[in-house]
């Protein structure tokens, strides 16, 4: 078909409807369904198991996994979208990544401690999917988009992405609650299991059925001519090292970029992490109140993280970005404290709530405070490429501090106490900032 002009609204909507495809994967599989169904399978023996030699705790193992998954990630990122703008074949590397991550999914579903290394890379390879595609489906939007288009496009496809994933999984938790609904035998035990792998593939399924109305109308592309060579191939991490030297001359910039870099490693350990702490430090009923709960924990999460993003957005116009940012801070060490003492649903549910209420707020308050920031410049895209490496090294070094502490206290309590102290430095870094959007 004829290529569609820039911000052609079939064009936008199409682009956008890709967020409706992916974003089954976060909530189903990072942070529903799988962490359950990875605790269940060590239901009935020790946390403990016997992998690559040594003895490690199922979730110090599943963290070390996951810290893997983001370096390959921020190390593959600049370097794969350097090739794609210099080939102009953005949409085959984005679907190849779509592809991998969708079919990982459905091999999910072969997941068990007797498979549990085969499981662990399918694990490994769903995150490099999600998140390579991500590089490619981001860096579209100023393509296909005028500015003026590009704030409420975006914000569509948050929306189309949050009302997908979150259909999927009342789906998924109707075939998990009700097996015999949808045709799934076997004891209660043995068919939530089976439909929990069932669920898996229908993430893949969905990603990829979904995502064609995306490739269809996306652009391929413009293309350069001539070979690809080691200029290109190294053009990604040429400019993360320019914007490195930048921010040598701006000490707002960067020292605002620190404190980032300190609490956001907290915030996305404790988003990852969430569903594991429910399952083994929550003192639930019945292994079928835990699923209900931990769900509608996650559900919860999901709801009252729009509602942060709102009030925090009020709260930054009130009294300066920064201000608010060392606020929600403190409100992330009060919440690190007190999960050491929680051990019943309804704290758990309270706990979730206000997590909700500071994860919303914080991860958009700190993407529009770094936005602002920035200094006069066309390149934004190498500054923004800049600060999701940074993010992803951030994630690799959280997930590791976590998996670490965890496997030598047995505990993830002490592990999310520990998280506080990426919060205080964070807190510390951020008033050394004297925000001009602040005075």
């Amino acid at each position: 078909m004829a290529q569609l002009p820039k911000g052609d609204q079939k064009l936008l909507n199409a682009w956008a409807f890709y967020d409706w495809a992916n974003s089954v994967y976060p909530l189903v599989i990072s942070s529903a369904i799988f962490p359950i169904f990875y605790e269940a399978l060590f239901s009935d023996r020790s946390h403990y198991i016997h992998v690559f030699g040594t003895e490690i705790k199922n979730s110090a193992l599943i963290s070390f996994t996951t810290a893997a998954a983001f370096m390959v990630v921020a190390v593959m990122s600049p370097l794969l979208s350097g090739i794609a703008d210099y080939m102009g074949n953005k949409k085959n590397f984005m679907r190849f990544f779509c592809y991998l991550g969708a079919l990982s999914c459905i091999g999910l579903n072969w997941f068990s401690l007797q498979n549990l290394y085969v499981g662990l890379l399918f694990y490994f390879l769903g995150l490099i999917g999600f998140w390579g595609s991500l590089v490619f489906y981001n860096s579209y939007l100023p393509d296909i988009a005028f500015v003026e288009q590009q704030d409420r496009i975006s914000a569509k496809g948050y929306s189309l992405g949050y009302a997908g994933s979150v259909l999927l999984l009342i789906v998924n938790l109707a075939m998990v609650m009700k097996p015999d609904l949808f045709g799934i035998t076997g004891t209660p035990g043995e068919a939530a299991m089976k439909a929990m792998r069932y669920s898996f593939i229908t993430v893949g399924i969905w990603w990829i059925v979904f995502s064609q109305y995306t490739y269809y109308y996306l652009p391929k592309g413009n293309s350069h001519a001539g070979e690809v060579t080691r200029d290109v191939i190294f053009n990604g991490f040429k400019e993360l090292k320019n914007v490195w030297k930048q921010l040598g001359q701006n000490i707002q910039l960067k020292r605002y970029l620190s404190g980032f870099f300190v609490y956001s490693m907290a915030v996305q350990t404790v988003m990852l992490i969430a569903t594991y702490f429910g399952v083994q430090e929550i003192q639930w009923e019945s292994k079928e109140q835990s699923t209900i709960g931990l769900i509608i924990c996650i559900l919860l999460i999901q709801l009252v993280a729009v509602l942060g993003a709102v009030l925090t957005s009020r709260a930054s116009a009130k009294y300066g970005n920064i201000p608010t940012l060392i606020f929600i801070n403190g409100i992330w060490i009060l919440l690190c404290i007190g999960a050491y003492f929680i051990t019943l649903p309804m704290h758990f549910y309270v706990m979730a709530a206000l997590v909700g209420l500071v994860m919303g707020g914080i991860q958009a308050l700190s993407r529009s405070t770094y936005s602002k920031l920035l200094p006069e410049t066309e390149d934004t895209a190498s500054f923004f490429s800049f600060y999701d490496v940074a993010e992803k090294i951030g994630i690799v070094i959280g997930m590791c501090v976590y998996g670490i502490i965890d496997q030598i206290t047995g505990s993830p309590r002490f592990a999310i106490v520990f998280l506080c102290v990426f919060f205080i430095v964070g807190v510390i870094l951020l008033r050394r900032v004297e925000s001009e959007t602040d005075k």
